[in-house]
């Protein structure tokens, strides 16, 4: 595997350490995360339902069509600022796996960037949605010193006391299931045959580039 793909991440600077090459990459998709992330429809419908009934309420006056303008002039600005929210978070998120590791440069205003080293997690799942898309989510290892807001909304719903990262809302997500797949059994093979790792799972590093300030959340290789 260590001869697939090229050396580098597409919108990352460095390079990845010799040997190691990149399998996939991509991004969520905007649509999806406003759908399953940030639940635009939910807020849809119950702007929606508290027109009607705001309409409903008052339908004997003759300006009752007034009651409604209230609720959804909100619920049109809360679903603008939802779709808005969702394709900003897509736009400045990139996932990657390479045969070493998984990787996410997630974050709108202060990003981050997340190493996962493949031999460190423990199991990865994949959730298909009807749209086409899917979460895949990653189960670590006891010991990671990552925070579930720090992750939002690249992380599983309500595992707060372990909070386990997730390629969110990624097209073609059954056809990336298999080479997540594969590329966790080989670093696990490796790693059944070299002496235990003893370095933390992960650790905070401040890193600054002369285009912008960011945290990278470095996990241990």
């Amino acid at each position: 595997m260590s001869g697939q793909g090229p050396s580098r991440i597409a919108g990352v600077k460095e390079d990845l350490p010799p040997g190691e090459r990149v399998l996939w990459q991509g991004a969520p998709s905007w649509g999806a995360l406003a759908r399953h992330a940030f639940h635009i429809r939910e807020v849809a419908l119950y702007f929606a339902l508290l027109t009607a009934a705001s309409g409903m309420a008052s339908w004997t006056d003759a300006r009752a069509w007034t009651a409604c303008l209230l609720p959804a002039g909100l619920g049109a600005l809360a679903c603008m600022l939802l779709a808005a929210l969702a394709w900003m978070s897509s736009r400045t998120t990139i996932y990657a796996i390479t045969t070493g590791r998984v990787f996410m440069r997630i974050g709108i205003a202060l990003p981050i960037a997340v190493n996962l080293p493949l031999r460190r997690i423990e199991s990865a799942s994949v959730a298909l949605h009807a749209d086409g898309c899917g979460d895949l989510p990653l189960c670590l290892e006891p010991g990671a010193h990552l925070a579930f807001l720090h992750l939002w909304p690249h992380v599983r719903p309500w595992r707060l006391k372990r909070p386990e990262p997730m390629l969110r809302s990624v097209v073609g997500a059954a056809q990336l299931a298999p080479i997540l797949a594969r590329a966790l059994q080989a670093a696990h093979e490796i790693a059944s045959a070299s002496p235990p790792a003893t370095a933390p799972l992960a650790s905070v590093v401040r890193v600054a580039s002369a285009d912008h300030a960011a945290r990278r959340i470095e996990a241990a290789a």
